[in-house]
């Protein structure tokens, strides 16, 4: 599956949910994750979307580090069976 049609997938299991998933550009900042995700009841999570089986980039992998290390949960996904598990995560922080 494209990544496109994943992200696709990931923005409208936010929305059934009642949330919202914009898309996140950071200028002058690279290697943030693709989305953000804002669920109702202040539930905050972070997406990295992937092609199957493709990996983060180095900077990413720096960036999402540090969204962790000052609390924020991020999240890799690459596959549409795994929205459900990452959903169910930012919900239950």
């Amino acid at each position: 599956m494209r990544e496109k049609i994943l992200e696709q997938k990931l923005v409208k299991a936010v929305k059934a949910l009642g949330g919202i998933s914009p898309k996140f550009v950071s200028p002058g900042l690279s290697g943030m994750p693709d989305r953000i995700v804002l669920l109702p009841d202040g539930k905050v999570g972070f997406v990295e979307v992937k092609a199957p089986g493709k990996k983060p980039r180095a900077l990413q992998v720096v960036r999402h580090e540090k969204l962790k290390c000052l609390g924020f949960r991020v999240f890799i996904l690459d596959e549409v069976e795994q929205i459900g598990e990452v959903l169910n995560a930012i919900q239950t922080t």
